[in-house]
C-alpha cells in the first residue's frame, strides 16, 4: 500500500506537515509517520484527508487512475455496519466462509466476524486487501457512493 500521494497533495497546496496535522486534528508526528509510511493512516482520517483534497481513496491508493470524487460523499460518517454488510455481500457472492476469507486476507475468522457484524471499524490495510483481491473500489466498499450505501457487485 502506497501513501506517497499524501505528501504530493499536501505540497501542491503549500501546506506543512504541521498544518495538515492541524486540519486532521492529529499530532504532527502522527501525520509524518503516515507520509513516511511508517504507519497506515486509519480509515476515518483517510476519508477526512480525501474530503479536504477532493480526491477519492481509490485515487490516493492508485487503485483506479481517475479521481471520481463527484461520485462519492466524503462528508458521510464512516458506518462500520454498512462496511461490514459490504464485506459479507462480497464473501457470500464468492461463496466463501468467514474462514476462507480470513485465509485469503491473512487474518482470523474472529476478525472477519467482528467486521461483518459492525462491532469493529475495519482497518485500512484490510479494506485495501479486499479491494485488491476482488478488484473492487475501496470507496464503494466503504459505502461512500452517493447513489447507494451497499456495494453493487
Amino acid at each position: 500500500m502506497d501513501f506517497s500521494k499524501l505528501a504530493v497533495l499536501r505540497n501542491k497546496k503549500d501546506l506543512t506537515q504541521r498544518e495538515m496535522a492541524k486540519i486532521l486534528s492529529i499530532s504532527k508526528s502522527t501525520y509524518a509517520r503516515w507520509e513516511t509510511q511508517e504507519e497506515i493512516i486509519p480509515l476515518r482520517h483517510l476519508v477526512n484527508f480525501c474530503n479536504y483534497f477532493k480526491v477519492t481513496i481509490d485515487y490516493i491508493l492508485d487503485l483506479y487512475g481517475e479521481n471520481n470524487f463527484d461520485n462519492y460523499d466524503y462528508t458521510k460518517k464512516i458506518d462500520k455496519t454498512k462496511i461490514g454488510n459490504n464485506i459479507k455481500i462480497i464473501r457470500k457472492k464468492y461463496k466463501l466462509t468467514q474462514n476462507d476469507l480470513a485465509k485469503i486476507l491473512n487474518t482470523s475468522q474472529s476478525t472477519i466476524s467482528a467486521y461483518e457484524s459492525g462491532k469493529t471499524l475495519v482497518l485500512t490495510a484490510f479494506m485495501y486487501g479486499v479491494a485488491c483481491h476482488f478488484n473492487l473500489s475501496f470507496d464503494e466498499l466503504c459505502g461512500l457512493n452517493k447513489e447507494h450505501d451497499i456495494i453493487k457487485i
